[in-house]
This record gives structure tokens, sequence and C-alpha cells, in this order.
């Protein structure tokens, strides 16, 4: 590894004075590694004519090659400690909230604090949560016990929701036309039993049932008119504020309110850092959606 270091300085800075120089090491240091690796390669890769030294071919396409391998070591290492780096701010979040609410809102966000390096990654599961590396993250369901603060962030409004056009042909009026529908089952706060339950429909029997694994990909079924979806007013907004998706039973009595998200700060949060700004502008972000307008 001392080899493949010293070749790469000395060949991005195409010195080996200044590769030593960026090593704190002497440029007989930097020669002396660098011809270890060619006996250990075969290969020449520095032309060295007249206390200079120039790539070979074969050393411009190593240098290449290298350049290539340690970036992606660098990736590595920023997105396995990213708190490390200063001026990052890593959050996590479930996919269906990244995706459809706290993407579109993050320029905001960015566009206020210029100096914050936002990374977002999403949570496949909750095991990844007690594993992963995030200054702040938002969990749907509450977390298991990892140690780290846990409060409650959200209360979201779940609802049946279609399309326009497939909630007037199947005239749906009240819970109980859903016998007529297919029912769109995704992974959320609610399942469709518990909701039945809730509006006195407990017997109800769907015509068809379609089960997918994202919020998001069950929103989009219900907007090309497969069937109902039961989801979230916060997920589903830009849907319904343009009418793609409508709430067919309107009675607030046919919604059922959840505290379905949670957020957690990682052991290493800190007053003042930027992840005290995050978490303000956030929940000012979730103030202002779920106004009533």
């Amino acid at each position: 590894m001392r080899s493949l270091l010293a070749f790469e300085a000395a060949a991005r800075h195409e010195s080996f004075a200044q590769g030593a120089d960026e090593l704190g090491v002497t440029p007989s240091a930097i020669s002396h590694q660098i011809q270890q690796l060619e006996a250990f390669l075969g290969v020449g890769l520095f032309q060295r004519r007249a206390g200079r030294a120039t790539l070979t071919e074969a050393g411009r396409v190593y240098a290449r090659e290298m350049a290539h391998a340690f970036g992606i070591m660098s990736d590595a290492t920023r997105l396995v400690a990213p708190q490390s780096q200063h001026g990052h701010l890593v959050i996590a979040s479930g996919p269906s909230f990244a995706a459809k609410w706290l993407q579109p809102r993050l320029p905001q966000f960015m566009a206020a604090h210029t100096r914050v390096k936002v990374r977002l990654s999403t949570i496949g599961s909750r095991d990844e949560l007690a594993t992963g590396r995030f200054d702040i993250a938002i969990a749907y369901g509450r977390p298991p016990d990892m140690g780290a603060h846990v409060e409650p962030l959200l209360v979201e409004r779940l609802r049946p929701l279609c399309s326009p056009a497939l909630a007037a042909r199947l005239d749906l009026n009240f819970p109980r036309d859903l016998a007529r529908a297919t029912l769109i089952h995704s992974m959320n706060a609610l399942t469709w039993a518990e909701y039945l339950r809730c509006v006195g429909e407990g017997g109800l029997r769907p015509a068809h049932e379609l089960w997918l694994d994202r919020s998001n990909m069950a929103i989009e079924a219900a907007v090309s008119g497969i069937g109902v979806v039961l989801e979230s007013e916060i997920l589903a907004a830009a849907e319904l504020a343009d009418a793609r998706l409508v709430a067919p039973f309107g009675d607030d009595a046919f919604s059922v309110e959840v505290a379905s998200y949670f957020l957690i700060r990682a052991g290493s949060y800190r007053g003042g850092s930027h992840a005290v700004a995050f978490e303000r502008w956030l929940r000012g972000e979730i103030a202002r959606s779920c106004k009533p307008e």
C-alpha cells in the first residue's frame, strides 16, 4: 500500500518531489517505493532522464486505474464514516418519505445553509438504524431501542385515495363501496383490515387486492387507476393538489390519524451543529405542510 500511495501521489503531481512533499517523506523514499512497485509488476512506470521522471504508457494506464480505485475507497470511507467530515450533514430516511416529501424540499434548506453538504440516504429496514451512520434519521414507525434519542415527529392522516376516474366509475361514496374495488396495500402504519374495522366495515371483502412494498409505488398505482390505496395525505400531497388522486370519502370521519414518523438524533448530535438547523427547518416544513387550507 505504501508503494501504491507513493506512485499515485508522484503520478498525480508528475513529480517525485511534489509527491514526497504531500506524503511527508523524502523524494528518495518515493523513488524507492516506486522501484519496489515496478519490480513487483515487472514493468516500468516512469522513465527517468536527466533528473526527471515521466510516466510510461503502462504508468499512465496504471495511474488512471489507481486514481479510480482510490476514489472508490474514498467514497466508501465517506459512506461508512460521514460524520468525520466537517460540514457534512447526514440524513437517513425511509425511501418513500425521502422521495415523496423530503427530497423535493431539500433545495430550500440548502439554499438557506450554503455551507452545509447534505447526504441523504434511505433506510431499508429498522435494523439499519442500529448500524447506519447519520446525524438525524427519520424513521417510519417507532424504532427499536438503540441508545439514541427518539421522539415523535409527525402524525399522519391516512384515508382511501384513488383516481377521479375510478371513483366515478365505481361510484365510491362510502367505505362499504370498497367491495367493488381493488385495494392496494403498502407498508404503512395502518393496514386495510385495521382501517375497515375503524370505520365499521370489518367484514368487507374487496373485489381484488394488490400488495406493494413501497408507498411511492402504491401511490403511482392508484394514480394509474389500478385501485384504491390507503395512504398518507403527507406523501400523496402533490397528487392530491393536482387532482391526480382524490379522497372519495371526503368526511374526516373516514380518515385515521397515526403517530407514525419518529426523529432519531445520533449519539454525536451537538447543539449548534448543522443538525440543529436542519431539525428546526424540518419541523417548520412539517407544520406548514400539515396546516389545514
